[in-house]
């Protein structure tokens, strides 16, 4: 199986300090990858270089065989990868399934003459729309909620709402930023459940940054280590699990108390 995301020698720096370091890894396309590592470690701006809210220093960001570099980050969710955020950044004055139409709108079929004059095409197209963000929202459990304002729902439920408003970008590649961030330990285990779901039914690719080290040691297949910007190690759980380079370097704490 060809690789959908691969990074080669990625490099970001920002003035003297270097934030990621020479990284290279490949991705497929129905991988779900975990990547950890202590705070400061990169992590973040790992993705925001896959997504183009930076540009690498050097190396390449390769998705689809398409050389991400200096592509704008709209450019790249209409290219198929989708993210959340670790601090929820969702239109929290609009209801919840206007947040997921929105994000729908990124692929609209109809054009401006059409939305202008409410052509029959508009009109056919919305509906599709409204359908497929209800069926959305009925998959992250959220139609009870589609007319709340998205500020009212519960803060599981805006991280599952962030969630769903980047499935409607209709991504090959999701990159979620600290899923279970805040969640409780009952939120948390239905979101395992869910990312798994997620993968199988739309057939994607999923790379999470995680600090909860027993769901990530539940649901990662592969794992990246990163430490100071670089990549310290890689493997499936066990096989980082037993990496002393990693233990040694943060995680034999949290890794016992996942056990």
């Amino acid at each position: 199986m060809s690789s959908i995301l691969k990074l080669q020698n990625v490099t970001m720096k920002f003035g003297g300090l270097t934030a990621v370091n020479d990284v290279s890894f490949d991705i497929l396309a129905h991988d779900l990858v975990a990547i950890i590592g202590p705070n400061g470690a990169g992590k973040t701006t790992l993705f925001n270089t896959i997504t183009g809210i930076y540009s690498p220093t050097s190396g390449s960001v390769i998705f689809n065989q398409k050389d991400l570099k200096n592509i704008k980050s709209s450019d790249v969710t209409e290219l198929g990868i989708a993210r959340t955020f670790q601090n929820i950044r969702l239109f929290k004055d609009l209801t919840v399934i206007d947040n997921i139409k929105l994000a729908k709108h990124t692929r609209i079929q109809y054009g401006f003459w059409d939305g202008i004059f409410r052509t029959k095409k508009f009109h056919l197209e919305e509906k599709k729309i409204e359908d497929e963000c209800l069926l959305l929202l009925k998959l992250f459990k959220l139609d009870d909620k589609k007319d709340f304002l998205a500020k009212n729902l519960a803060y599981g439920q805006q991280r599952k709402l962030e969630m769903a408003r980047a499935l409607a970008t209709g991504p090959k590649l999701l990159l979620l930023d600290e899923p279970a961030a805040g969640m409780n330990p009952t939120e948390t285990r239905e979101l395992s459940e869910l990312i798994h779901l997620i993968r199988d039914q739309f057939n994607m690719a999923i790379i999470l940054i995680e600090h909860d080290m027993k769901l990530v040691m539940e649901i990662a297949e592969k794992i990246f280590v990163l430490d100071y910007g670089n990549l310290i190690a890689s493997g499936n759980p066990k096989e980082i699990q037993n990496n002393k380079r990693v233990i040694e370097a943060y995680l034999g704490a949290e890794i016992e108390a996942s056990l």
